[in-house]
């Protein structure tokens, strides 16, 4: 009997920072389609059937003409990429945080070739936990560590039901581990949220406070964790008795652990909320055994961030403009950079910031030409003067992600990428030849 499907197990699922390495694919070996996911979530799932061919999958690359997208050769494709990016006086690169490591290599390479401007998306989500870890340090661990040893889980500012879907079923909260045999009986949950969002509902605790006043509430907390006396009756909308108890808890556990998520680095204070979330950690290490971890978003979000820093120093907002790499979040960071109007060209890989950007900085990106490296239609790339398809990395193409924890895992391929389609890499690298051609290297 002839087989008819082709099953690759083993495969790290390239959706969000979880980077669940459990997954089985089924692909049927006629078509090239993937007909079945198992072990993966449903949202991960659905990035692996949108790798099939259809309507919103680009195939061939595009060019605008006369405000309609035709169809050219990759030669003309590339040419007139390259052409846009050297004729700008300060071209951005940004994006690469869904894609894999050898690309986003590559693509410090061109920015530095172009003396551009290089961002990701850290820049608007954990961009402020990388500058509180740079300032103070962090007590960090490994996901593995959270399921074998913790005890008491704190998700502050972040919904893992929604946003990490596997997360408690893996690592954090119903996963049986080493010296947690019992799984959730044996974990203590808590949520710090404005939102009483479904990971509260299935919390332990629930903490609400008052939206941006998290700074508040953590220095309360460490005031308190200090044998210090507050003299109100609530801080951040929390009652004082129930910080008390809280502190309790938090000192009387074995291992406890911090997943913060954009409800920390993005409300008011930013980074500062992360700087102090990390002293309460260190100062509850007094007590007990505590860590805290970022809940990266892109599955690859912190493979960026290393690769940026192994080639520049820095993990994001950088600027190649005077032939060495300079870092300042803010100045260079793509927003503030769209929002000034300091952008003439952009490469966006592997993002879509036209659907989650500020609408002015995403007029001011629109409005001058912009080069899209997408395998599907985005509200980005129906505005782009070229589109370059790309393979789907972790899906048709092989290659290295950094997990949420900061362990790297391979990507599997495991079927083969659609019409014209190569991988992110490979059009990096050939877009950096036309570069150095146009440039007389």
């Amino acid at each position: 009997m002839v087989e008819k499907i082709r099953t690759v197990k083993d495969v790290s699922c390239p959706f969000c920072g979880t980077l669940c390495d459990d997954l089985e694919i089924d692909v049927d070996i006629k078509t090239d389609l993937v007909v079945e996911v198992r072990n993966g979530c449903q949202i991960g799932t659905k990035k692996y059937f949108s790798s099939n061919p259809s309507d919103h999958r680009y195939m061939k690359p595009l060019i605008k003409v006369n405000g309609e997208h035709k169809e050219v050769s990759w030669d003309e494709a590339l040419d007139k990429a390259a052409d846009i990016l050297v004729n700008a006086q300060r071209p951005l690169l940004y994006g690469f945080s869904s894609t894999e490591c050898e690309a986003q290599s590559k693509g410090v390479e061109l920015a530095e070739m172009l003396n551009a401007l290089l961002d990701n998306t850290a820049s608007v989500c954990h961009g402020p936990s990388l500058l509180a870890i740079q300032d103070v340090g962090a007590s960090l661990a490994t996901l593995g560590e959270i399921k074998n040893r913790a005890d008491t889980i704190i998700f502050w500012g972040s919904n893992p039901v929604h946003a990490h879907p596997r997360h408690l079923s893996r690592y954090s909260d119903f996963i049986r581990g080493y010296f947690r045999t019992d799984g959730r009986n044996d974990r203590n949950i808590i949520v710090v949220d404005p939102r009483n969002t479904h990971t509260a509902q299935i919390a332990d605790k629930y903490i609400k406070v008052n939206p941006s006043e998290d700074y508040e509430l953590i220095q309360a907390i460490r005031a308190v964790l200090r044998g210090s006396e507050l003299d109100v009756k609530e801080v951040s909308g929390v009652p004082i008795e129930d910080i008390k108890e809280l502190v309790e808890e938090l000192k009387s556990c074995n291992f406890g652990v911090v997943f913060f998520g954009m409800g920390l680095t993005q409300s008011l204070a930013h980074h500062r909320n992360v700087d102090t979330a990390i002293r309460l950690v260190a100062e509850l290490n007094d007590y007990t055994k505590f860590i805290l971890i970022p809940m990266r978003g892109h599955y690859n979000v912190a493979g960026a961030n290393q690769v940026f820093t192994w080639n520049t120093g820095y993990a994001y907002s950088i600027d190649f403009s005077r032939g060495y790499p300079r870092y300042n979040p803010g100045e260079f960071s793509s927003v503030d950079l769209l929002l000034r109007d300091e952008v003439d060209a952009s490469l966006i890989v592997a993002s879509d910031p036209g659907s989650n950007f500020p609408a002015a900085s995403v007029k001011n990106l629109f409005k001058h030409p912009l080069i899209v490296i997408e395998p599907h239609k985005t509200p980005t790339s129906v505005f782009a003067d070229v589109i370059l398809p790309a393979a789907i990395a972790g899906i048709e193409c092989e290659g290295t992600a950094y997990r949420m924890d900061g362990v790297p895992l391979r990507l599997r391929k495991v079927k083969d990428a659609p019409g014209e389609t190569l991988s992110d890499k490979e059009i990096l690298e050939k877009l950096i030849e036309k570069v150095k051609e146009k440039m007389g290297e």
